[in-house]
């Protein structure tokens, strides 16, 4: 029996968190953490787990909750793991930071991006980048993750194999990023009302959003040479879900089976990414509520570029189901335990 604690529980992402985890039979959450309902039924807050536990907020005191789990989630904002871990928590816990405080290797990077001072930075080497895509032998023996965000995994994984086996020419990379509100987290905040964002579309954090640097950094890890994108995310009025649209020119003469082969080399043997038939364009409708992630591109012999297409739940694959994953890998536990979850449609 695994004995969580989970520092957010009652946001969008920690509720995700407990959802997923409620539902094993080898997972004991044993901390339901919170900064604004301490002492509250934590069901009072999400009826959907009505009756599938009885516990009540309790701080986030990470060292405390140290003492009785065996892993950490901190769901929580951009600061405040980094201000709360330290050696001796790390000594007797494993902990999975689902926010951006590790995830960026240069600390200036971060505290420009973030506009925060970093709390931690002699953790920040140590902090392995959670995409088992990628990083899944580290993962298994880490005892600090940064879960990536959101926006970078979607984009990343529509991307990489193309700048890693250099196709396209990583110099005109532009992401076009969208997003359902739940992104924005559970906080109340005038701009994600019903009536400010029903019926409408917007583009925000233009050519600065904090995503940005967190991308660049992964993708110049594949590319071996600096790597700078136009990045734009945009809200849309859904619940959940990303979809992502990349434009890059090519940086070769390539047909539709030389990229195919590409995406199933790399894809093939990943429980998390499919790669679509040609010509099917992945939807947020068919990744809702899972850990999918769903890729296919489409070149254009007119303009000499390809467009990489992604799509992917924000609130799965992007942080919480990402996070159990790591969990499973960092414990000995097949990859996908708890994650075979099928999308939901409608």
């Amino acid at each position: 029996m695994i004995k969580v604690g989970i520092v957010g529980a009652t946001g969008y992402a920690g509720g995700e968190l407990a959802r997923l985890l409620l539902q094993r039979e080898d997972i004991e959450i044993r901390w339901f953490g919170s900064k604004s309902y301490v002492g509250q039924e934590y069901t009072s807050l999400y009826q959907n787990m009505y009756q599938m536990t009885d516990a009540v907020c309790g701080s986030d005191d990470m060292e405390q909750i140290s003492r009785e789990v065996d892993v950490i989630f901190t769901a929580t904002p951009q600061g405040l793991c980094a201000s709360l871990i330290d050696e001796e928590i790390l000594s007797r816990v494993k902990v999975i930071d689902l926010s951006a405080d590790f995830r960026i290797k240069d600390v200036a990077v971060y505290e420009e991006w973030y506009k925060l001072r970093h709390g931690a930075p002699r953790f920040i080497d140590e902090a392995v980048y959670g995409l088992p895509e990628i990083n899944r032998e580290k993962i298994k023996g880490a005892r600090l993750i940064a879960n990536p965000g959101c926006y970078p995994t979607c984009s990343f994984l529509t991307i990489y194999p193309l700048v890693k086996e250099g196709i396209i020419d990583h110099s005109t990379l532009i992401v076009d990023a969208k997003s359902g509100t739940s992104g924005a987290g559970r906080g109340a905040k005038v701009a994600n009302l019903y009536c400010e964002v029903n019926e409408s579309i917007k583009a925000y954090g233009v050519a600065g959003h904090r995503h940005t640097p967190e991308i660049e950094e992964q993708l110049t890890l594949m590319a071996g040479e600096p790597v700078r994108i136009s990045f734009t995310p945009h809200l849309v009025p859904m619940d959940r879900g990303i979809l992502i649209t990349a434009y890059a020119s090519l940086a070769k003469e390539v047909s539709y089976e030389d990229v195919k082969a590409v995406y199933d080399r790399y894809y093939t043997d990943e429980r998390f990414v499919r790669v679509f038939k040609k010509d099917v364009c992945p939807e947020t409708r068919w990744v809702k509520g899972s850990n999918f992630v769903d890729v296919n591109f489409k070149l254009d012999p007119r303009t000499g570029r390809i467009v990489m297409m992604g799509a992917m739940d924000n609130m799965v694959k992007g942080a919480a189901g990402q996070a159990v994953q790591n969990m499973n890998l960092m414990f000995g536990l097949p990859e996908d335990k708890g994650l075979k979850l099928v999308p939901m449609f409608p």
